[in-house]
This record gives structure tokens, C-alpha cells and sequence, in this order.
């Protein structure tokens, strides 16, 4: 985030770089590090390829010099897009939300499930994660209203001028604290929802529902 921002705000100009080097440099590191999750460590799941499309993407808007306003919808797309997977993945055997918040990373599934079937919660446990499933679907949904604003708000100047790029850097740089921080709230207080719900349900302290990995890290 902070070197593509760097280049894209103080050397995409004909001192420095120069416009289309200057975008062309700053996008390289965000498409080389995607390239590089998608060959080398394999990472090819759907919000990684969606990852490097959107970076493709603005790459094609600034190259083209498009309207910027293809830029704004762009930025709200793809997290859109990402919301819409989550929810539509409780309509498959693998829903997200088991994969972010109900794993074995984070939790001691063999513990949780023995106590839930004691206490005849097993059907509510799935009640609670479709809940919390569409608690981070607006998460992104947030994140994609977020950006769309931001993006129109900061990004006015045409596409392949040095201001585009400015601008555009600006965006990179704001897109932290004011997207992805209120976003990554709505995902905690999911989080949070479930574990709450997960002791109660079991009768399990916070402590003991906490994976073998979690306990020992917290150690």
C-alpha cells in the first residue's frame, strides 16, 4: 500500500518517472505479489484471483486512459462481488464463513461439537453461522459503498495525467483507514458473535473452545 502510494503521489511525474512509468511502476509491485501468490505459494482461491483482477483492472482503466468513473464502480465491485460469493456459498458444502470464522485455525471443532451435541445445539449452532454469514456479506457490502464514494470524491482528474496518479495514490493510502478499518470492524463483531454464541451454546468457557494453536501461542 505505502510504496505504490509513495510513487504514484511524488514520482509519477515528467521529473521523476513520468505519468504512464511512473503508473505503471507503482502497479507492478501489487500485480508482481499477486502473480507471485497465484504461482509460487498456489494461492488460486476466488478472493485472490478477484485480488489481481481488480489491480489488472485499474491498470487498464490508467493505460486506456478510461473514464474515471469506471474506476469508482470498479473499487465497489469487487468487494460487492466478494459479499455476494459469501452468501452464495451457504447454498454450497463449503460456506466462507466456516472457512474465516468456524476453522480449525481458530477453534477446537472436535471439543465444540461433542458439547453441542450434548446439549442438543447442533441445528442452532448452523442457525447462528448463516446469521453471522451475512453479517460479513456487509461487511463488504460496506467496504463497496465505501469505495465507491471515496474513489468519486478523490478521484476527479482524467485518466493518464500526472493528477490521475496523484489522486490515485491519495486513494491507495486512504483506502486503509477509512475502508478496510471500519470493514474489518463489522468482520470482529461477527467474529465475536459467534463465540459468544458458540459458549453459551456449549458451555464452554472463552479459553476452552480456543484451538490447541491459539492456547499455546496465547502461552
Amino acid at each position: 500500500i505505502i510504496i505504490p502510494a509513495i510513487i504514484l503521489s511524488k514520482f509519477s511525474t515528467e521529473e521523476y518517472l513520468g505519468i504512464l512509468p511512473g503508473f505503471l511502476v507503482a502497479l507492478s509491485l501489487p500485480i508482481g505479489y499477486a502473480i507471485y501468490n497465484l504461482v509460487v505459494r498456489k494461492e488460486t482461491g476466488f478472493i485472490a484471483i478477484l485480488g489481481f483482477v481488480s489491480i489488472f483492472l485499474t491498470g487498464i482503466i490508467g493505460v486506456f486512459e478510461f473514464p474515471t468513473e469506471w474506476l469508482a464502480i470498479k473499487e465497489a465491485a469487487v468487494p460487492l462481488l466478494i459479499g455476494l460469493a459469501v452468501i452464495i456459498s451457504l447454498k454450497t458444502p463449503y460456506p466462507l464463513v466456516k472457512k474465516l470464522i468456524f476453522n480449525e485455525e481458530l477453534l477446537d471443532l472436535k471439543l465444540i461439537d461433542e458439547k453441542l451435541k450434548e446439549n442438543n445445539n447442533v441445528f442452532e449452532i448452523e442457525r447462528i453461522l448463516v446469521k453471522s454469514t451475512f453479517m460479513v456479506a456487509a461487511s463488504f457490502l460496506l467496504s463497496a459503498t465505501l469505495n465507491f464514494f471515496l474513489t468519486k470524491y478523490i478521484v476527479v482528474s482524467p485518466a493518464g495525467t500526472a493528477a490521475f496518479n496523484e489522486e490515485l495514490g491519495t486513494l491507495t493510502a486512504l483506502s486503509y483507514p477509512a475502508i478496510a478499518l471500519p470493514s474489518t470492524a463489522v468482520m470482529f463483531l461477527a467474529i465475536y458473535y459467534v463465540f459468544k454464541k458458540i459458549t453459551k451454546l456449549t458451555g464452554l468457557k472463552f479459553e476452552e473452545i480456543l484451538s490447541e494453536k491459539l492456547k499455546e501461542t496465547a502461552k
